[in-house]
């Protein structure tokens, strides 16, 4: 019997990037394919109790599976979620006809005042034609914003001949009224001069004529005009996107792989002919000391050796490589007679694919453990190995962190059969001890938590993970013999020698009964991924607490960000707002910025 789909449960670990996500049915066929801005946003709109349209109402109830695919920004969302429905033909799609030609943008010659316009077909008009571009829904969002930052007419001539006032584009301001003589002719060209450098592809000239245009303006005081530029100058950026699900060549499988406590996630990207074309997650069952290069040579050997009917790339891309690729390859031409490259260090649009696949993985895995039925399982398995009477209802776990001991925060994250409960997790700002004192920091840490528990608030924890060794373990016993809290499990989790995940060191209520579970435990990935958890948090905090303390902005704290560099980068951009729309490729574009420091700037400016 399937299961159930739970969006709850789905939506706890669904991602907030860009993307397109993929509905399926019990038989999983594709339902519906939608792109979003904000995926777990969009995503979370199908799942509300009241006031769905009957068409969505229906959709929902036949759904047994959603799959998502993480772009780096909405215009890469647009062009896949394009592929895949003329792809995939999904009944819940509204399907448009295919008439077998590209789209093209048109900006006609014979006119006094120029217009741009979609056209497919023959090019008989006088004019230029820029194209051809993958979809006419691509077309449209360019034309969207380039009138919004250039005011050029798109109307058709008829309507635009017989014109007495102007209409209402001119009154949202996406036109400046040609029609009725309210522009003059040598602003209008200028208008349609730059909407065809963009066109062109010269969106940096473009933008750095605009910034010259911007500061004459505001040297000569008419900040008005200078603010109406820089408004052109960020949605000339925003259009500008990197797009990384077109521009690439040949047919390609990217292949990227991923061992985190709780579970491994192979995440393959299909491009054919140069377009992403759609992609897949695959959940091996292998332990947690397993190197990615091993999972990658097991997967790669049986998605490719063991089918002859598969649709074979010419060149397989990976995040990771394994000395025995080589091999690999070389039982792949015997089997099917055609030569096959495995590429690891990749630049471009290829390192794009590659990026997006990662990320991918990453994202199928944290929404993988989050899955109520998966949680509840490794809750049981938790419950087997400590030998308890019933399954533990309430896991807290304490961590420390801080640099050098400044900005020292202590972290307790909570969870449940049903996965994390964020709404109970707390931060605790750790004062009046000695730098670098983990053992003093820890057990503020745990008084002041259990403290209040004494006093009536909050709920008593079924087990207390506390990461780190012996002493960490005693010094957390002693605050709970103070503070005289009963019936309380303790478990320290240290790292073992190497320091490698699967090989960690338990003890149980006191630092002599110590004891290690197999990599391959259900039981030891709960524990890994609670404590990995309370990490996170506590870096979080850290991190926020540190640049609170040095005043400085998210895009000050970045080292190699000075102050001329940033005068630089929001002059690039137009403005703040928009360099935090920006992807890294993007970031990467600016003048003086490197692919290692947009990676930081775009890390700084997304932290949670």
């Amino acid at each position: 019997m399937t299961e159930k789909f739970d969006p709850s449960a789905f939506l706890a670990g669904a991602s907030s990037r860009p993307g397109v996500y993929r509905m399926l049915d019990e038989d999983g066929k594709v339902l519906y394919v939608g792109k979003a801005k904000n995926l777990k946003k969009r995503l979370s709109s199908y799942f509300r109790k009241v006031g769905l349209a009957p068409k969505t109402a229906a959709l929902v109830a036949r759904i047994a599976q959603v799959e998502t695919t993480i772009t780096g920004n909405e215009t890469e969302a647009l062009l896949l979620e394009q592929n895949l429905i003329k792809q995939l033909r999904p009944p819940y799609n509204i399907l448009l006809r295919d008439d077998k030609s590209y789209p093209y943008v048109y900006l006609s010659a014979q006119d006094e005042y120029p217009r741009l316009a979609i056209h497919r077909g023959a090019k008989k008009e006088r004019g230029r034609y820029f194209g051809p571009y993958p979809s006419a829904g691509a077309i449209r969002e360019s034309l969207n914003l380039l009138q919004k930052a250039f005011m050029v007419r798109q109307c058709e001539d008829g309507f635009f001949k017989n014109r007495t006032r102007p209409c209402l584009q001119y009154q949202i301001k996406r036109c400046k009224g040609p029609c009725t003589g309210l522009v003059s002719q040598e602003e209008y060209a200028e208008d349609v001069r730059h909407s065809a450098m963009f066109l062109e592809g010269r969106s940096n000239a473009l933008a750095e004529e605009l910034n010259t245009v911007m500061e004459k303006a505001a040297l000569s005081l008419d900040f008005e005009r200078a603010a109406e530029v820089r408004d052109q100058i960020a949605l000339v950026r925003r259009v500008q996107d990197q797009q990384s699900i077109e521009g690439g060549s040949g047919d390609v499988d990217i292949v990227a792989g991923l061992v985190n406590p709780g579970g491994a996630c192979v995440h393959l990207v299909t491009v054919r002919g140069g377009r992403v074309l759609g992609s897949k997650n695959f959940f091996p069952q292998v332990g947690v000391e397993e190197e990615v290069s091993e999972v990658l040579l097991a997967f790669l050997g049986q998605y490719y050796l063991a089918h002859m009917e598969r649709d074979l790339p010419s060149e397989v891309i990976v995040n990771t490589t394994h000395d025995d690729f080589p091999t690999l390859v070389a039982a792949y031409h015997e089997l099917h007679g055609r030569t096959l490259d495995i590429s690891h260090r990749v630049r471009g649009t290829r390192a794009r694919w590659q990026q997006l696949a990662v990320t991918n993985a990453e994202q199928a895995l944290n929404t993988r453990l989050a899955n109520r039925q998966h949680m509840a399982a490794r809750f049981e398995a938790l419950t087997e190995v400590l030998d308890l009477s019933e399954t533990p209802q309430r896991l807290e776990c304490f961590d420390i962190s801080h640099s050098s001991g400044e900005a020292t925060v202590a972290s307790c994250v909570v969870f449940g059969p049903e996965g994390p409960i964020k709404s109970d997790y707390r931060r605790y700002n750790i004062e009046g001890v000695v730098a670098g004192d983990d053992y003093a920091a820890m057990h503020q840490a745990l008084t002041r938590r259990f403290s209040k528990l004494k006093e009536g608030e909050g709920k008593l924890p079924d087990i207390l993970l506390v990461d780190g060794g012996k002493g960490q373990l005693a010094m957390a016993r002693d605050v709970l013999q103070e503070l005289a809290v009963p019936d309380l499990i303790l478990l320290g989790v240290a790292k073992g020698v190497t320091r490698k995940p699967g090989l960690e060191t338990l003890f149980l209520n006191d630092p002599s009964n110590e004891f290690s579970l197999p990599g391959n435990s259900p039981a030891l990935h709960l524990i890994q991924q609670i404590r990995d958890e309370a990490h996170r948090f506590a870096i979080t905090g850290h991190r926020a607490k540190r640049a609170k303390a040095r005043r400085t902005s998210s895009l000050e704290d970045v080292q190699g960000v000075g102050p001329k560099r940033r005068r630089d980068l929001l002059k690039y951009f137009g403005g703040l707002q928009e360099l935090g729309r920006a992807s890294v490729d993007e970031i990467a574009k600016a003048p003086g910025i490197s692919k290692k420091l947009a990676e930081q700037i775009y890390a700084s400016l997304h932290s949670e």
